[in-house]
């Protein structure tokens, strides 16, 4: 739970405007501490940020609010729908997969269908797969499946007019779907992407970040062996623009060593904040 200060500070808007839209349109929805003071949520959070996302498209304040509430109230049954797409997936079904992911995608934004379906299952089945309740070919099955349909969310994402973000995985990460999602979101909201994909090698991405410096380069990996031995690529990278590295295998202290921003919640959650902090 935040103070208002620490919400107006994620979200890039003032704690005036914060309790105006509170008050007029209903978007955030406070608890009270035993000392009186309002307390707000993830979710709080997560409404003003669609809200930002339609007044960047042209909506007027309250037409923006009105549907960031209605969007909050249509968010799937997360646990029902990973429930149903596993089932599919783990039956190497992959039309109905493909229905299943059909039919979220009609009735909800992908920036939710991605923070409360597609990533929680794919954790989930790592976290199987570790404890070897999963396959080798279902984790492989899967992971196609389900990577294909979010890179088609990003189809023409080059094409953007916005500012640019050049996205990687480090030296041997071969794990992507995460920064995949992180790409959409920002590419749905007006940037630019060129994504470099799995196991990039640290020079090549030198060369391609000072060829054109990004307004953002990000690196991601799930495992902190990656990063691990790299600092010296790292901080020549920051020299060039700005830098932020995502996924569990990201640490405060190596970001903070390298002078890189860390990504450290979920990767949909990251890319809003970084919309709304650039």
């Amino acid at each position: 739970m935040l103070r208002i200060g620490e919400l107006s500070r994620r979200l890039g808007v003032s704690a005036h405007v914060l309790r105006a839209w509170e008050r007029r349109y209903g978007v955030l929805r406070p608890a009270r501490s035993e000392g009186g003071y309002r307390l707000y949520s993830e979710a709080d959070e997560h409404r003003i940020r669609v809200m930002q996302q339609h007044l960047a498209r042209g909506l007027s304040a309250a037409e923006a609010a009105q549907a960031s509430l209605r969007q909050a109230s249509a968010s799937p049954d997360s646990s029902v729908a990973v429930e149903t797409l596993a089932r599919a997936l783990e039956g190497f079904d992959e039309p109905s997969a493909q229905d299943v992911l059909d039919r979220l995608l009609t009735d909800f934004t992908p920036e939710t269908v991605l923070r409360d379906v597609v990533l929680p299952y794919l954790h989930e089945l790592g976290e199987r797969w570790d404890r070897g309740e999963a396959t080798v070919a279902h984790e492989h099955f899967a992971t196609n499946v389900v990577r294909s349909r979010v890179a088609a969310l990003g189809r023409g994402w080059g094409r953007g007019v916005g500012p640019r973000a050049l996205l990687a995985c480090p030296p041997g990460e071969l794990h992507d779907i995460a920064l995949l999602a992180f790409g959409v979101v920002l590419y749905r909201n007006g940037w630019r992407v060129d994504f470099l994909g799995a196991a990039t090698p640290t020079p090549d991405l030198i060369r391609t970040a000072e060829a054109d410096p990004p307004r953002f380069v990000v690196l991601s990996s799930p495992d902190p062996a990656r990063f691990a031995g790299l600092e010296p690529e790292l901080r020549r990278l920051a020299g060039i623009a700005p830098l932020a590295l995502g996924g569990r295998g990201a640490t405060s202290k190596v970001a903070r060593d390298v002078g890189a921003r860390l990504l450290a919640g979920d990767p949909v959650t990251e890319a809003e904040r970084l919309l709304t902090s650039t």
